[in-house]
């Protein structure tokens, strides 16, 4: 191990597969900042709790105070979470090419690797999404190629899904030697046909197959089912019609299992051999818990250990297709480290999407949770699990690292060894038993092995379970991006998304596994408040909602809230805003960030406290009290042509008739009249601005990343405008929520 220390940098050469470097300047400036500010904090609770006794003769001022006092409390709490990321970031070099050396006497020495993609619905992810994305995995640099097995878990139980991945398997055996022999680095044949590729006769041809295969499924996706016109030999005839007969339905199936390609047996059109490729659709029943998709991994790591039980497993979205073919290279730099390698359970990726537009409107590179955060936690036990792009050591899912927890039958020991082939009858039986649904009955799956249960954003979950058991993760960021996914377009696809990871991670925050409290105790404080930060994420809707009505009701009333210009306490609050600001800003920024993109991501921040947070808070409570809620939904993949164009020009998707556009748009109302109205009166002469600037500035920040709202509530008039019928609900919601706040402080 070699170590170099510079004025501001230490790094450190850790076996010659991988570097860490680690930079000191910026940990001593985060943690001198983080005591200033911790100080200005307190003595902003000083000066609240006189403004509490000061209002104690009135009731409606005491209320206002008191919930002021709680909003800043939650935003305190969550700004000191957050920064348990800043107190040791880290960035790390990976050396893949060193790799063929470590293995310069046996090259097939390279361990196995069994790779899961899970899809859920063929029409919200279209199949060949799904399919482009195995074609790229399948095309991985890793030798020998025999020693990959790609298991796609199809949720949904849809023939077209397995039909998609019949058509993959033809095509695989002409795709994959095009690539090997043309040194292609973009292998999924879609992005590679999208981008500005060598034309001549060989890619031509590739081209039309692709273009060929495409247009098969497709069709039958607009079909709906597979006719027999598609059907080209007796061995698809029977996988297509054995078990879609008229009982089957998605909830209530047996499993099914179809070996498409076999290693060792199967060879491409240059006669080398093909990786595994294997459809499974688990057993479902209505009266057996099925556990989303935490439940498919776990059914995947069973079978997958009775076929080929691989060492190591990479898990995949299905529309996270492979940037990169030396991918699990990297990995192994990190899996075959001895220093690391014994309480070393995954390397994670980071979540990195092709296609955004300039700004990224929507914040889907959600840059704090994919990219600085991980860089935060792996100077700390390492990064969290974010439920694709990442390598597991398959021992990880038993037990902790001292500990081992046997499964109920030798064949899924991790270091059992598979002497059978795939589609040996015995194999196959088995792989069917272990993806019953009632194969995991009064068993410790989901609990003490594999993929956790218990909350909705089981990648979450499973990450933090495993390093409270004492496992270890590496973040590994590459500069080519290892994994490209697709985005949500549209405004509602997006918050309806980050709804249900609110449920999930309230799921976890109220749990006997709370970070707050078992987390502090297996991990200690400072990573423990990592997870925290997510854990707690929705209580962001508590102050978000309040500094959204509040002021601006009250400023529309006359009612000061805050302190005048003129006043010495006034400086606390610019400090405290501009601290927080200008330092998320600059960790944005400082990684490849624009201010656009942060602008962007402060503006969602807000819209998903009064969304996403807001409603998926009340889910939570709704669910915990027995009401019953929505449950697992899946995001579309489906892109609109219209959305798309509307996306990449910057406009807001909105569209549809939802109780959170409604929050939304009453909240840009309420705003809006609320500094029109004070700026008027300034101007008059009737109001002062030194007593108000604080209120004025809420709503007018509030009022500037309000609007795209104002536009899709007025001046637009395409599909995705805000619906009619919401803009007239939220203004008649704004007028009733006024009256109210005037009759309440018209008898303060």
């Amino acid at each position: 191990m070699e170590t170099t220390t510079s004025a501001a940098a230490t790094t450190i050469n850790t076996g010659g597969l991988h570097s860490v470097e680690v930079n000191s300047r910026h940990h001593i400036l985060n943690r001198a900042f983080a005591l200033i500010y911790l100080f200005a904090i307190l003595v902003l609770f000083y000066n609240h709790i006189l403004d509490l006794l000061n209002s104690t003769n009135s009731f409606i001022t005491f209320s206002i105070s008191f919930s002021i006092l709680i909003s800043d409390l939650i935003l305190a709490f969550m700004w000191t979470t957050i920064q348990s990321f800043r107190m040791r970031p880290l960035t790390r070099q990976q050396y893949p090419e060193k790799i063929t050396k470590y293995f310069s006497n046996d090259i097939n020495n390279f361990p196995a690797l069994d790779i899961f993609i899970c899809t859920a619905d063929p029409y919200k992810e279209p199949p060949l999404n799904v399919v482009n994305t195995a074609l790229s995995v399948m095309a991985y640099d890793y030798n020998p190629i025999e020693k990959i097995s790609i298991y796609v878990s199809d949720d949904g139980g849809s023939e077209l899904t397995l039909f998609a991945f019949m058509e993959a398997a033809k095509f695989a055996a002409y795709w994959l030697p095009f690539c090997r022999e043309n040194k292609i680095i973009q292998r999924s044949p879609d992005a590679y046909f999208n981008s500005n590729y060598t034309e001549n006769s060989e890619t031509e041809k590739i081209k039309l197959m692709y273009e060929n295969m495409k247009k098969r499924i497709e069709e039958v996706i607009e079909r709906g089912k597979v006719d027999e016109d598609y059907i080209n030999n007796e061995e698809e005839l029977q996988a297509l019609t054995k078990f879609w007969t008229s009982g089957f339905t998605r909830h209530n199936h047996p499993s099914i299992i179809q070996v498409l390609l076999e290693s060792g047996k199967d060879k491409d059109i240059t006669s080398h051999g093909l990786p595994n490729l294997i459809y499974i659709s688990r057993e479902k029943n209505k009266s057996s818990p099925h556990h989303f998709k935490a439940g498919a991994l776990n059914a995947l790591l069973r079978v997958s250990g009775i076929m080929t039980n691989a060492p190591i497993i990479l898990t995949l979205d299905c529309d996270m297709y492979s940037n990169d073919p030396s991918t699990p290279q990297r990995a192994l730099c990190y899996f075959l480290d001895p220093t690391i390698r014994p309480n070393l359970a995954y390397v994670q990726f980071p979540q990195t999407f092709h296609g955004l537009n300039e700004a990224d409107i929507y914040a889907s590179e959600i840059k704090g949770l994919f990219l600085t955060n991980p860089i935060g936690m792996d100077g700390l036990n390492g990064p969290n699990y974010v439920g694709t792009g990442c390598f597991f050591r398959r021992r990880a899912f038993f037990g902790t690292p001292s500990s081992f927890e046997q499964p109920e039958i030798p064949e899924l020991f991790p270091d059992h060894i598979v002497t059978k082939p795939i589609k040996a009858q015995e194999i196959l039986r088995q792989a069917h038993y272990v993806a019953s649904c009632n194969y995991e009955s009064e068993s410790n799956w989901g609990s003490k092995m594999g993929f956790r249960y218990g909350s909705l954003v089981e990648d979450y979950y499973t990450g933090y379970r495993l390093q409270c058991e004492g496992w270890k993760s590496v973040f590994c960021n590459p500069k080519r991006p290892a994994f490209l996914g697709d985005k949500p377009i549209s405004l509602y696809d997006v918050v309806s998304q980050n709804k249900r990871w609110s449920v999930g991670l309230l799921e976890v925050a109220f749990s006997k596994y709370s970070p707050l409290t078992f987390g502090v105790q297996s991990m200690g404080l400072v990573m423990a408040h990592c997870y925290t930060h997510y854990a707690f994420w929705p209580i962001w809707s508590i102050p978000l909602t309040l500094y959204a009505f509040i002021p601006q009701l009250t400023l529309l009333n006359g009612v000061a809230i805050f302190p005048k210009v003129s006043d010495p306490w006034f400086f606390l609050y610019v400090f405290i805003f501009v601290g927080a600001y200008g330092q998320d800003c600059l960790v944005f920024m400082s990684n490849e960030g624009t201010f656009k993109r942060w602008w962007s991501d402060q503006r969602m921040w807000m819209i998903r406290g009064l969304t996403s947070y807001l409603f998926g808070t009340i889910e939570y409570l709704t669910k915990y009290l027995g009401i019953s809620t929505q449950g697992f939904s899946v995001t579309s993949k489906v892109v609109d042509n219209d959305q798309g164009k509307r996306y990449h020009q910057g406009i807001f998707e909105f569209g549809v008739v939802s109780p959170m556009f409604m929050i939304l748009a009453t909240t840009s109302i309420i705003n809006l009249v609320a500094f029109l109205k004070s700026l008027a009166q300034i101007f008059n002469g009737d109001q002062n601005l030194d007593g108000i600037f604080i209120q004025m500035f809420i709503a007018g920040f509030v009022v500037i990343n309000c609007l795209p709202i104002y536009e899709a509530m007025v001046l637009r008039s395409d599909k995705g405008r805000m619906p009619t019928r919401v803009t007239i609900c939220s203004t008649f919601l704004a007028c009733t929520l006024y009256m109210a706040f005037a009759f309440l402080l018209g008898n303060m």
